[in-house]
């Protein structure tokens, strides 16, 4: 590779030979977010010389999230909460929830260079913009990591779990609980708005079709956006609609919609089904000990805000221990441990 100079720091962080040679040689008279500008762009071109510390003041990390009302965000933001009580006091951690079905607002705010971060942990749907205003963060030395999903092209750094290996673990569960039972199977999920959604179903319907059973047919994906009314309703009508469906698999979240249109289904219906979900929680943990849930699959948000956070930090030279680039292990729930791990603790 090509030596960094101090030209080319200077270049890359729009301000003059000069301003460099003082910031790194921390002879001082230089704004603090000027001094922010050429550590991080040395840093970012993999400058050999003695770098300073940047952060002798606060550090500042904002946490992006959507829908604090559900109960996969409660319990991430929960996490986050809890880990950042836990940290040095130098380094805040703010946590922000945007509307997702507003894709310019959400960039717009990633965008909003008022707000002072040295890095951002975000959660976002896939969208145009959004992934503008992540590549525009990044190219001005913020730390970007996606966490949960992620936008196409994988650009920033990811945490988060396997979903297309969760999808087949969900195919490989399914097809062995229906072995000696015939009948369709239905999927359901927020939309095709996050990439992780695609994902699951893509990895589910690949194993099934890869250990096809004549007696099975992947029949529908429904579309409830992760919301618990519409997927009732959205549920609801393709149980009317698709005869002798045995087997379910949310993708997403809306759990409580979907497992009220599973209990009037079994009523009705008199028999059992196997459905297949995500994450653990006070709802999935009540329908797992009813048997009207047959497994959870749960990706760990608690381990999944630790290693982000671990990996803002390492990235800014905060700590020396490396992070692990893995996927998140995800966690398999059914009724006979349920009882052992706490979700919420």
């Amino acid at each position: 590779m090509k030596k960094t100079r101090l030209v080319d720091i200077a270049q890359a962080a729009g301000v003059g030979l000069a301003t460099v040679e003082r910031v790194l040689n921390e002879r001082g008279s230089v704004r603090p977010q000027t001094a922010e500008k050429v550590v991080l762009a040395a840093k970012r071109l993999g400058y050999k010389g003695l770098i300073p510390n940047l952060y002798r003041g606060t550090l500042r990390i904002e946490v992006v999230m959507v829908r604090p009302e559900t109960p996969f965000f409660s319990r991430l933001n929960r996490a986050f909460e809890r880990i950042a009580a836990s940290l040095d006091s130098s380094i805040t951690v703010n946590r922000t929830f945007v509307d997702e079905n507003d894709p310019e607002k959400f960039a717009a705010h990633i965008a909003n260079t008022a707000i002072r971060r040295h890095a951002l942990i975000v959660v976002a749907v896939d969208h145009p913009k959004i992934r503008e205003s992540l590549r525009r963060a990044r190219s001005t030395g913020i730390e970007v990591v996606q966490i949960v999903s992620y936008t196409a092209g994988k650009d920033n750094v990811f945490v988060g779990i396997d979903n297309y290996a969760a999808g087949r673990t969900a195919g490989f569960y399914m097809s062995r609980m229906l072995a000696h039972t015939a009948g369709r199977i239905v999927a359901v999920c927020h939309s095709w708005a996050y990439q992780i959604h695609k994902e699951r179903i893509r990895g589910f319907s690949d194993y099934l079709a890869a250990n096809h059973n004549p007696a099975h047919l992947f029949s529908e994906v429904i579309f409830g956006l992760d919301e618990d009314v519409r997927s009732a309703e959205m549920m609801t009508e393709a149980l009317r609609r698709e005869t002798g469906v045995v087997g379910v698999y949310n993708a997403g979240g809306a759990n409580l919609g979907v497992g009220s249109a599973l209990q009037r289904y079994r009523e009705r219906q008199r028999g059992e089904l196997v459905w297949i979900a995500h994450e653990l929680n006070d709802e999935t943990r009540g329908f797992i000990s009813s048997g009207l849930l047959t497994l959870v699959l749960d990706q760990a948000p608690e381990t999944q805000a630790r290693r982000a956070l671990d990996t803002v930090l390492h990235r800014m030279g905060i700590i020396d221990v490396p992070v692990s680039q893995d996927p998140v292990p995800f966690l398999t729930y059914t009724g006979e441990n349920i009882g052992q791990f706490s979700a919420t603790a």
